[in-house]
């Protein structure tokens, strides 16, 4: 596992940041790394460009776990909950971590859950993650934070990368998600700045130190 005792790298670019994958995991037979960042960020976009680009070097060795497919159900959170779903207590922790567990293991398959976004909901065994996925990139908002039951996290991710953007292009980006799930101007603005914004600033003053910060 890297050390975070010194200062993160500071990396831009998607191919050095799957050099240092690729040559971090050799030697191991199951490589956990996590991509954390705020709402916003751009973890489902970098996630799948990191996948893409670690499968050219390393055909059917790696595999994307997403932590929104461990949010809690609609039914679950209830209607006092529902305004507030993405909050860190808004996700089961604790099951992602039993997962992730499983996961490092490496002997069997583990089915994991993903999030249908359209839908607003998680699909239990919506992917697989097999004993030949040597490379897993988990992938999350909350997966460095310094609260529990985060903590219990960390010390399962062989590789810990935070993406580091700024508030502005957040708040585009938000909107703009917002916008494109049907809100109107007004309520994607109120929903990005008093919903998302909250959590963004959360996830960027609450961390553990990451081993590379990906601008």
């Amino acid at each position: 596992m890297m050390s975070t005792a010194t200062q993160p790298l500071q990396v831009d670019s998607l191919t050095e940041v799957t050099r240092r994958i690729i040559d971090a995991a050799e030697g191991h037979d199951r490589f956990l790394v996590a991509l954390a960042g705020p709402p916003g960020a751009g973890k489902s976009y970098r996630s799948e460009q990191l996948f893409q680009a670690v499968e050219a070097q390393r055909q059917g060795q790696a595999v994307v776990v997403p932590m929104d497919g461990y949010h809690f159900d609609n039914a679950v959170l209830g209607p006092e909950q529902l305004p507030i779903k993405g909050a860190p207590h808004t996700f089961d922790a604790d099951g992602l971590r039993v997962d992730l567990e499983r996961i490092r293991g490496g002997n069997a398959t583990v089915a994991v859950p993903i999030f249908d976004r359209p839908l607003d909901l998680a699909r239990a065994g919506g992917r697989l993650v097999t004993p030949e996925h040597r490379i897993v990139i988990v992938e999350g908002n909350y997966l460095l934070l310094d609260q529990g039951p985060w903590r219990a996290l960390h010390s399962l991710f062989d590789l810990r990368v935070m993406l580091d953007v700024d508030d502005a292009v957040l708040e585009r980006r938000l909107i703009e998600r917002w916008l494109s799930m049907g809100q109107n101007a007004e309520d994607a603005r109120r929903k990005a700045l008093d919903k998302d914004m909250p959590n963004a600033r959360l996830v960027k003053t609450t961390f553990i130190p990451p081993d590379l910060v990906w601008r």
